[in-house]
């Protein structure tokens, strides 16, 4: 049988983190942390299970902690937002943005990403029979090329996929980049998917420009978000979807017969949780401000090029002053010889650009950012002496 994705292999995330584990490697591909998470969430996730908290949760998302949500939206960004008709909870972001593009388009239909695009994003533009036209950002620091983009859109294109702050570019939008893509929709019937997912980790005193704080954005689109990133904790798989209500209803038509409901005793927890520390967000960009420079100190006399990550909890590694190879041959080496674990940025492109980056993840423990620092400053010293 041909399947509807026959291009389609195993994602570099899920290649990376099996090699890391057969070579005894560092993992700083996947994007996950090595910490434990806060004990107070563990307890309230047996809490919940011994309150009974065990069937199916409402297919939208327990109120409570929609309601949360609404909170935290009113206190981060200025707006007020309907938790009974504007909040759906999800399988994590990933299930957000595969329900709200099949909402969104259909069979003939086009949609915008930019390139470097998280992998998720296109195959759930083939799987509802849309075409997905891949724009690159922009070299040095991948930039929007807001011409390009309006060169792009026809009577066809339905939706524009925006991700700040930028996996796995580390850049983040600024609010130009915000008006050039509402000045570039307006009078069109084009909507908006935002993933937003690394909202609170912005560095350098800098800002989150998000979709709902923009008056035309807003109304046309559909924001995502991800507690797994904020709380620490990547295996709850528990996001949710902030959308009007006209594009909310559309979006829980393909939610309910996608994955239906959440895992009911964690969104009581997170509830419970976000309750007693409403604010627990807000510490993020510091503690991850931290390990980036932590990292990028430690690199400082390696000879390898680190530009400073503008958002997320990654960090970008420019190797060309050592090699001219491309970057899944540079990561497999880094893997190999130095038994560090990294993503290549080029898995992320439609067409590769031949460009001189691996993606390293900051989430980790001190002590494994400081022996991962230690094995690539031994690797560039061995390709110096070479």
């Amino acid at each position: 049988m041909t399947g509807k994705l026959p291009q389609v292999g195993t994602t570099i995330f899920t290649v990376m983190s099996r090699r890391a584990r057969e070579l005894d490697a560092l993992n700083l591909g996947q994007g996950f942390p090595d910490y434990d998470i806060d004990p107070r969430l563990t307890e309230l996730v047996a809490e919940a299970m011994r309150g009974g908290h065990n069937q199916y949760a409402p297919m939208e998302g327990v109120l409570a902690l929609r309601e949360r949500i609404a909170a935290k939206l009113l206190r981060v960004y200025g707006r007020a937002i309907d938790p009974e008709s504007e909040i759906t909870v999800t399988l994590g972001a990933t299930e957000a943005i595969f329900s709200a593009i099949q909402a969104a388009v259909g069979a003939g239909d086009e949609v915008i990403a930019f390139d470097p695009a998280y992998d998720s994003y296109e195959p759930a533009v083939r799987l509802a029979g849309a075409r997905c036209l891949r724009l690159p950002l922009v070299q040095p620091g991948f930039r929007y090329d807001w011409e390009r983009v309006r060169a792009a859109l026809n009577a066809r294109t339905r939706l524009i996929l925006f991700n700040s702050p930028h996996n796995p570019a580390c850049t983040t939008a600024q609010s130009a980049d915000l008006e050039a893509l509402a000045e570039l929709i307006d009078g069109r019937d084009v909507a908006v998917l935002s993933d937003e997912v690394y909202e609170h980790v912005v560095f350098d005193g800098g800002q989150h420009h998000s979709v709902l704080t923009h008056p035309a954005l807003a109304p046309r689109s559909f924001a995502v978000f991800s507690f797994g990133k904020t709380l620490h904790a990547t295996g709850l798989r528990v996001g949710y979807c902030v959308a009007p209500p006209e594009l909310t209803r559309e979006l829980r038509k393909v939610h309910q017969f996608n994955t239906f409901s959440i895992a009911h005793p964690l969104q009581h927890a997170i509830a419970a949780y976000l309750t007693e520390q409403p604010d627990c967000g807000e510490g993020l960009a510091a503690f991850f401000q931290a390990k980036r420079d932590r990292l990028r100190g430690a690199l400082a006399g390696s000879g390898f090029g680190l530009p400073p990550a503008q958002g997320t909890y990654f960090q970008l590694l420019d190797f060309s002053a050592f090699a001219r190879a491309d970057d899944l041959e540079f990561a497999e080496r880094l893997l190999t010889e130095a038994r560090v674990a990294t993503i290549p940025l080029s898995p992320f492109y439609a067409v590769a650009e031949r460009l001189p980056f691996v993606r390293l993840c900051i989430a980790k423990r001190d002590g494994t950012l400081d022996e991962a620092a230690a094995r690539l400053n031994a690797f560039a010293q061995r390709l110096k002496a070479a």
